[in-house]
């Protein structure tokens, strides 16, 4: 089962610091990440799995465990849009599930002239309608008295610093 190799080990959300526990209870969907790019992309990534963490989703480490893939993608340099592009691929490959956002979604076009069988493109900054793409590929299955977030929800940076992004 091949792990999500895109992050850097302490970027997976599998070691983030609010400790994302790897065990699921029956029927719970799970979401797999991969978030590629500049700091902005990282918090956007942050937001996106605390709110999936909050409505009952777990967060799985590799492709195999996820009932689909969201990849965040960047699109400000040529080599950036295809290291998105491989991200991608690596994700239909693997899962077959493939939700795409960030920059590089603002070309969805582009994408799906790539990757037809991606499920939806959004673009950057655009938390809501990957929530509902997700919602419609996986639906929530939440409980109330086990899906708890930490106070500062899912983080993707290592103890020592975290990123805030001004816009």
């Amino acid at each position: 089962m091949p792990i999500m190799t895109q992050n850097p080990p302490s970027l997976r959300p599998d070691l983030a610091r609010a400790q994302v526990t790897d065990t699921r209870r029956a029927g719970q969907p799970t979401i797999g990440m991969v978030s590629l790019g500049c700091p902005k992309a990282l918090v956007d990534s942050e937001r996106i799995l605390t709110r999936l963490r909050a409505e009952g989703y777990a967060i799985s480490p590799d492709y195999a465990g996820a009932d689909a893939v969201i990849v965040n993608t960047c699109g400000f340099l040529d080599s950036a849009k295809a290291e998105s592009l491989d991200a991608i691929g690596e994700a239909l490959k693997e899962n077959g599930r493939v939700i795409v956002t960030g920059c590089l979604g603002a070309e969805p076009d582009y994408i799906r002239e790539h990757h037809p069988q991606i499920l939806a493109v959004t673009g950057p900054h655009q938390y809501e309608q990957v929530l509902d793409a997700v919602h419609g590929a996986v639906p929530p299955s939440p409980d109330p008295f086990i899906d708890l977030l930490p106070a500062t929800g899912v983080s993707l940076t290592p103890r020592h610093y975290s990123y805030l992004k001004i816009s």
